[in-house]
């Protein structure tokens, strides 16, 4: 795997290990019950696996043609600047619809976990795959920022993951 992107594949099994840990020692309740109007963790780490699957599937589906696409540069250097910045403030967004419709609503820890796993290892597999010339085509879409590569297909789900941290943290 080209290092920056096993730097950032690292970071984000990292946080995903000490997050599941840290969720181990919760009772199946304390992990799917929550304040009125809030989500309760299950189903907070069930949205970021789901984030994370979607992002995939999209990243595969266009590598199938990576030749053909075009390489990242400054536009997408400054969407990713300020989705990142978005992603450092307490601001809610409302989580995309087909995000929402594939996300389950409540499982137990052990099957989130498994999934989870399941799904970083396709990742990691699909990461492996890339070659140094095609880091920088655009193999992914955000829903709002657009196109991006692959490293900063990455960067978002780090970010994603810290943006829903003080959420899980809070419910703790």
């Amino acid at each position: 795997m080209n290092k920056k992107l096993q730097t950032r594949f690292d970071r984000l099994t990292l946080d995903q290990q000490k997050l599941l840990q840290k969720l181990s020692a919760l009772s199946e309740t304390q992990l799917n019950t929550s304040p009125p109007g809030k989500w309760p963790i299950s189903y907070i780490a069930a949205h970021l696996i789901t984030s994370e699957r979607l992002s995939l599937l999209y990243m595969k589906k266009k590598s199938q043609g990576i030749s053909g696409l075009r390489n990242s540069g400054m536009v997408e250097e400054v969407k990713m600047w300020v989705l990142k910045l978005s992603q450092r403030f307490p601001f809610k967004f409302k989580a995309p619809g087909y995000l929402v419709e594939h996300t389950p609503t409540s499982e137990p820890l052990a099957d989130l976990a498994q999934r989870w796993n399941a799904e970083r290892g396709k990742l990691r597999k699909f990461l492996e795959e890339i070659k140094d010339e095609d880091l920088y085509k655009l193999v992914y879409k955000h829903p709002v920022a657009g196109r991006l590569n692959v490293l900063q297909a990455l960067d978002f789900m780090i970010e994603h993951f810290h943006h829903h941290l003080p959420q899980i943290n809070r419910l703790l």
